[in-house]
């Protein structure tokens, strides 16, 4: 099955208790330990730094966010490998972020 989901549209977008105030979330796909979200910062976004157990990956699709010391403009793509503290992240004019989470595969 083929699931359609409209990024710019104003359905689907929820607060999210793991970020402050402010901040949406429209999950795209959470499936078998994998996610794909938008994020969307509000205005005076600020979020400490943290460490995830899986790879991250974002790119920012509108506005900017500055994160250890580097600022991430519309078009910046970065991954942060897992266990990798990363953060804190701020935004002073908000931002829609596309963030893909994968779990890290162990081989034998």
């Amino acid at each position: 099955m083929i699931h359609i989901k409209n990024i710019y549209d104003t359905k689907g977008w929820e607060k999210d208790e793991g970020y402050p105030a402010g901040t949406k979330v429209k999950t795209l796909r959470d499936e078998n330990g994998t996610k794909t979200i938008l994020l969307k910062l509000p205005r005076d976004f600020r979020m400490d730094a943290h460490t995830h157990i899986y790879n991250e990956q974002h790119l920012v699709l509108r506005g900017e966010y500055k994160s250890e010391g580097k600022v991430y403009h519309k078009g910046s793509y970065r991954i942060i490998h897992a266990h990798k503290n990363h953060g804190p992240f701020t935004s002073k004019n908000g931002a829609i972020v596309l963030v893909i989470w994968d779990p890290v595969k162990k081989f034998i």
